[in-house]
């Protein structure tokens, strides 16, 4: 389509059923240790900033941190030094684990190829009290397969979802300024807890990936985008839903990928 929208066009006001920011991590230290040896250390110093370090290097960011789910939390987090990347760790606290999402912005569109591509990093929050992880580690998951439901971000945004398989989804906008447009995108789930996901899509037809916090009791979404604007400039907008369940599909004898 010829008036194909960018995220400029449809992310305002789109975090208008967002959960609200979360203060309950200034003054906290968390150690967020990765199955791939990468250790993280994150310091709280109020709503908006974080103290880091990754071995030998460290730095301070800004963050936005949402309790998505009660005792689990979606922490985005953004850098001067490197705008073209931005991490999101979805941690469960009373478990002691974390998935760390990490999406970057490629210099140059290839065709056939998301722009934007992600990288899953899962570990353990070690809060040095001695509390080891439990439970199932976050692992990729099946459980959204065959689901539909609508996604209310705003009264201005209404999106339908299907999960088509473990790679792909497709989406149709209802109500919004791509009314009329829609997709078939790359997609990973990620389970965290029972009924806690979290989903990423990477778009084909403009520079934009997106990280979601999904809250299947509450039905409730929390989340960003993350890529470029019409302009070629760093776009990042938060975003939240209420989801309303359409139903699923399952599958007699031989299944999706």
């Amino acid at each position: 389509m010829s008036d194909w929208k960018t995220v400029d066009d449809f992310a305002k006001g789109i975090d208008g059923n967002r959960l609200p920011r979360s203060s309950a991590l200034v003054g906290t230290r968390w150690v967020l240790r990765h199955d791939d040896g990468v250790t993280t250390e994150l310091s709280f110093v109020d709503e908006s900033t974080v103290n880091w370090s990754v071995g030998d290097a460290s730095g301070t960011d800004r963050y936005d941190a949402v309790e998505g789910v009660p005792g689990t939390f979606f922490v985005e987090r953004t850098t001067d030094a490197n705008e073209r990347v931005a991490e999101v760790h979805v941690v469960h606290v009373a478990n002691r684990r974390v998935l760390t999402v990490e999406s970057t912005i490629a210099a140059e569109k290839v065709d056939g190829v998301p722009q934007v591509s992600q990288r899953f990093r899962p570990g353990v929050l070690d809060l040095g009290d001695g509390v080891e992880a439990s439970g199932e580690a976050p692992a990729e998951t099946r459980e959204l397969i065959g689901f539909r439901a609508l996604y209310r971000y705003s009264p201005n945004h209404l999106y339908e979802h299907v999960y088509l398989s473990s790679t792909r989804y497709a989406w149709q906008c209802l109500v919004g300024e791509q009314f009329g447009h829609g997709d078939v995108d790359l997609a990973t789930a990620y389970k965290i807890a029972d009924n806690q996901y979290v989903f990423t899509f990477r778009e084909f037809r403009i520079p934009v990936a997106t990280t979601w916090l999904y809250d299947m009791d509450a039905l409730r979404t929390t989340g960003a985008f993350f890529g470029l604007s019409g302009a070629g400039d760093i776009r990042n907008a938060p975003g939240g839903a209420f989801i309303i369940p359409l139903g699923r599909v399952s599958y007699p004898n031989e299944e999706p990928v």
